[in-house]
């Protein structure tokens, strides 16, 4: 059966674009006709080749465009010549060791000498195996990376850049050009290179890529790497250690050996690997090598970090001003930041750290002290005290002026956070806690203040101005507290100073000053009677004598004595100072003490010694203080007498733990002191070389300890001052600091402090019989003109009052005896104009006659 042709009709509508495709494939068809004579192999070759010949045209466009700035200026010559890192400036120590930095960018450059040929090696290996054989451009490591990298997808091929291109990306940062950034920066680091390798030998290349090269943490370098992660030079590396530090170079961070060890020893040993393989190092020892740990002593430091950071922040202020109007060569001033200068200070680098590990061990325990002390109870007192501390945290701050009511900052602030908090467990802990919590437990932690100064100079040694510079900043060697008893011994000066004697007695009883508002001082130990010599009193602390002798002194001499020996605030002229309600810093007080130690000579403290550049000229030499010109406020027999009678707070008073617990067998005068409900502890002390002051006590004076016993400056502060000093005793080289001795009194004033401390009854002084033997032997010192029968007369007829010391009643005795002279004087003259009246007449007859 034959079949029937299919005479059904296309359904397919003809478009009006059909006539416009058959006229463009009628002109194409010779084309196609032309490609389909060569094969598909030949006609992608063609097609490449033409792609090829775009991008090396392109290359080369962008290259010379690059070339001649169009997409920003490229370093010339003069600008690479003249290369000169941010460097930090570093602070000294007398002694010459580095106690910080200042820094944008924390680098020290590295000799030539430290970059040694373990280091050169380990670099080499790892970044850039034909160093020594390319001009800057590693063309066949650009092929590799082409073929193993991009086609083959092998990741172990390494990058095409050079150790001069990477030092060219150090030196100067990529900039952003949009879809040219990578070529036009890629163009730029060749070409920097390339000059870079005809201005310097290889040997410096590497110097400058080793001092500009950055690693974590901000520190830039090989000196600081070395430095903050295994606290040795670049010239002492080992091995093992060089593979860490140049390992991490393939990623700062992600190879940082204190975050990440486990992955800085696994690119340890690839560089050790490395180093095998080009033939730095034999097989064997490399894989021994690679079994060893990371074996790291890391070393923070920065701001809040370090040695003395106190210090330096104070330091850091007065530098700034300094360098202002200091010039370098093209009229710029100095920069503290980035020019790497170094300052010399008078800070003793082992009193330094005395100083830090003193406080750091009493503080510790002391805080424990203080919560064990407040089991029960609030250490503030008042929880107004509570929320005013709330009101000030940023915290609060940042929430009131988002707009949230009372009640919904009172309820965020008892909901628990994360949060990084001070502990003296590792400086900071991570732990869940509730804002709340958070404030009251910064408002219980303890704080403290700590000054060593050299009293013959002024120059300062240590510098303690809290227990965490990162989480309390605030100095404490300058903030300003009430001093308690450590004023005592500016009374007891200016009573010397007025007149009396150090064996005045005085009675110790409790007294109701009418005139003073009714003011009744009372004892710290509640205990009264009998009377107290200036020694006996000063020793003892006794808040009762120290204000009959304030008094008798005058306030208004007490106060300007304690500002002229250093205290540069104003002192009330109230009878309360003499229990110490006077306002002063750490830093005035250290003062005050230095002019006892000083023979009665008031130093000015100091603490910068010089300031020099890069390549050590003296940029500024500061003015030291001319112990010559101190100025004078104390006798020298006062001050002497001031010292001796500190010296018995020291060998048996409130001090006496210095020689009992500590074991110091070195000369040593001090004063603790303790304020209102225990809220300040202090003890100032010295040797003959050295004055130290120490406080204690909350940042919030309403926290305080609950007991005498436990925050009295005895067991607060006297503690750090013990185990600093008792260090400083056993370092040899320090011994001019603890040795010598202090200056006696005359032999004549020397007797006037050769009497009990303590007596049940105030001597009496009704006649001749009652003066004791110092103030007779003192009376025929003071009358030596006068015969001694008639100074027996004088004290017979004039007695010595009650309450009047020893030169004040030889004082009223010359009075007295002025009197009588000047009557005698007067008779005398009126026997003379008589006799002138009535027998001028018959001596003038005889005197013709004659």
């Amino acid at each position: 059966m034959s079949k029937k042709k299919s005479t059904k009709k296309s359904t397919k509508k003809q478009t009006p674009f059909d006539p416009l495709l058959l006229f463009v494939q009628d002109k194409l068809a010779p084309v196609q006709k032309f490609l389909s004579s060569y094969s598909p192999w030949t006609l992608a070759s063609f097609a490449g080749g033409i792609v090829f010949a775009l991008a090396i045209f392109f290359g080369l466009l962008l290259s010379s465009l690059t070339y001649l700035g169009a997409f920003g200026e490229v370093p010339g010559y003069l600008t690479l010549k003249s290369i000169k890192n941010r460097t930090a400036a570093e602070v000294y120590s007398d002694d010459g060791v580095l106690l910080g930095k200042y820094y944008i960018e924390n680098r020290q450059n590295a000799d030539m000498e430290e970059i040694t040929p373990l280091l050169v090696n380990t670099l080499v290996a790892t970044e850039d195996a034909r160093f020594f054989e390319h001009s800057g451009i590693d063309f066949r490591a650009w092929l590799r990376v082409l073929v193993k990298s991009i086609l083959l997808m092998d990741e172990s091929a390494g990058g095409g850049s050079t150790l001069s291109q990477q030092l060219a990306k150090n030196l100067f940062p990529r900039e952003d050009h949009l879809v040219f950034s990578l070529f036009v920066n890629k163009i730029k680091e060749m070409i920097v290179a390339r000059r870079l390798e005809k201005l310097y030998t290889k040997e410096e290349l590497l110097r400058l890529y080793l001092n500009t090269v950055p690693f974590s943490e901000n520190v830039y370098g090989i000196k600081v790497a070395a430095r903050r992660f295994f606290n040795t030079s670049p010239d002492a590396l080992k091995v093992e250690q060089a593979a860490v530090l140049i390992g991490m170079l393939k990623g700062t961070t992600i190879y940082n050996p204190v975050k990440y060890p486990e992955r800085s020893l696994k690119r340890r040993n690839l560089v050790i690997n490395q180093m095998a393989k080009y033939g730095y190092l034999d097989e064997g020892f490399a894989d021994k090598l690679k079994a060893s740990p990371l074996n790291l002593d890391y070393q923070k430091e920065g701001t809040n970090a370090g040695t003395a950071t106190y210090f330096r922040e104070h330091l850091r202020q007065e530098l700034e001003a300094i360098l202002k109007p200091l010039k370098k060569a093209d009229g710029s001033s100095y920069n503290l930041y980035t020019d790497g200068l170094k300052i010399y200070t008078t800070i003793n680098a082992s009193m330094q750290r005395y100083a830090e590990e003193a406080v750091e061990t009493q503080m510790a325990a002391l805080q424990r002290r203080f919560y064990e002390d407040w089991k029960k109870g609030l250490p503030w007192g008042d929880n107004r005290v509570l929320q005013r501390e709330i009101e000030r945290s940023d915290r609060y701050r940042k929430l009131k002026k988002a707009g949230r009511s009372s009640e919904e900052i009172r309820t965020l602030f008892e909901q628990p956070v994360k949060m990084t908090v001070f502990s003296w467990s590792g400086g900071e802990t991570e732990k869940e806690m509730s804002p709340l919590d958070s404030v009251k437990y910064y408002l219980t932690l303890l704080n403290t203040g700590f000054l060593a100064a050299d009293p013959r100079t002024g120059g300062i040694k240590a510098w303690v101005g809290g227990i965490n510079h990162k989480y309390f900043q605030y100095d404490h060697v300058k903030s300003r507290r009430q001093v308690g008893s450590t004023f005592k011994p500016i009374v007891y000066a200016a009573a010397l100073q007025s007149g009396m004697l150090p064996c005045e007695y005085t009675p110790n009883r409790e007294v109701t000053y009418t005139e003073y508002e009714d003011w009744q001082p009372k004892n710290a130990d509640g205990e009264y009677g009998g009377v107290y010599s200036m020694a006996g009193a000063l020793s003892s602390s006794v808040n009762a004598v120290s204000v009959e002798v304030a008094l008798r002194a005058g306030l208004k001499r007490i106060a300007n004595l304690g500002r002229a020996m250093g205290i540069q605030q104003d002192i009330p002229e109230l009878p309360a100072i003499s229990l110490g309600a006077v306002d002063a810093s750490l830093q005035d007080m250290v003062r005050v003490y230095a002019t006892l130690a000083n023979g009665g000579l008031t130093p000015e403290l100091y603490y910068l010694d010089r300031i020099e550049t890069q390549d050590g000229k003296v940029l500024f030499k500061a003015k030291k203080p001319d112990s010559r010109n101190f100025p004078r406020n104390l006798e020298a027999d006062h001050s002497a007498a001031m010292v001796q009678m500190l010296e018995k707070v020291v060998d048996g008073g409130t001090g006496k733990r210095l020689r009992s617990e500590y074991g110091l067998r070195i000369p040593l005068a001090g004063k603790t002191g303790t304020t209102q409900n225990q809220t300040d502890g202090w003890f100032l002390g010295f040797t003959p070389g050295l004055v130290v002051g120490t406080w204690v006590g909350a940042d919030n004076p309403a926290v305080h300890f609950r007991s005498l016993g436990s925050g009295q400056g005895a067991a607060t502060a006297l503690p750090i001052w013990g185990k600093f000093m008792s260090k400083v005793a056993a370092n040899k080289k320090l011994t001019p600091y603890t040795s010598g001795t202090f200056p006696k009194p005359s032999p004549y004033f020397q007797t006037l402090l050769e009497c009990p401390a303590f007596l049940e009854d105030m001597p009496l002084m009704g006649d001749m019989v009652a003066l004791n033997e110092m103030d007779m032997d003192f009376l025929k010192q003071f009358f030596s003109d006068m015969e001694l029968p008639e100074l027996y007369e004088l004290i017979k007829t004039r007695p010595k009052r009650r309450y009047e010391n020893a030169l004040e009643y030889a004082g009223r005795l010359q009075r007295i005896q002025q009197r009588w002279d000047n009557q005698e004087e007067r008779v005398e003259q009126l026997k003379n104009f008589w006799s002138k009246v009535f027998f001028s007449g018959d001596k003038q007859k005889n005197d013709n006659q004659q």
